[in-house]
């Protein structure tokens, strides 16, 4: 009796410890995606949330916020970019910059 319980514990031990291996994995890999999705979200929301310097700020009616030069020619009309050329700027002696044309 005691050598067929014991050849059935030695015929379990694999797939009992294959089971504690695959658990000890998944709860590893959950922790480090968790742990890139913090970080992920934390660079995400650094960079949402710098805003432009206040001088170079302008607010335009029915638009809300702008930054950079609204008169070149480049300007993003965007609250976060400023142009296509030189998107962080600054627009003060750009060599890109271009008037719009007024005809």
């Amino acid at each position: 009796m005691l050598a067929t319980l014991w050849i059935l514990a030695v015929g379990l031990m694999p797939s009992l410890f294959s089971v504690w291996m695959m658990r000890r994995s998944e709860a590893q890999t959950q922790a480090k995606l968790r742990q890139a999705m913090s970080v992920t979200t934390r660079v995400r929301a650094q960079r949402l949330y710098t805003t432009p310097q206040l001088s170079d700020r302008y607010y335009l009616e029915g638009v809300g916020y702008l930054i950079g030069d609204i008169s070149c020619r480049f300007n993003a009309r965007s609250g976060y970019l400023r142009c296509a050329v030189n998107p962080q700027g600054p627009c003060q002696g750009c060599r890109h910059y271009q008037g719009k044309n007024r005809d």
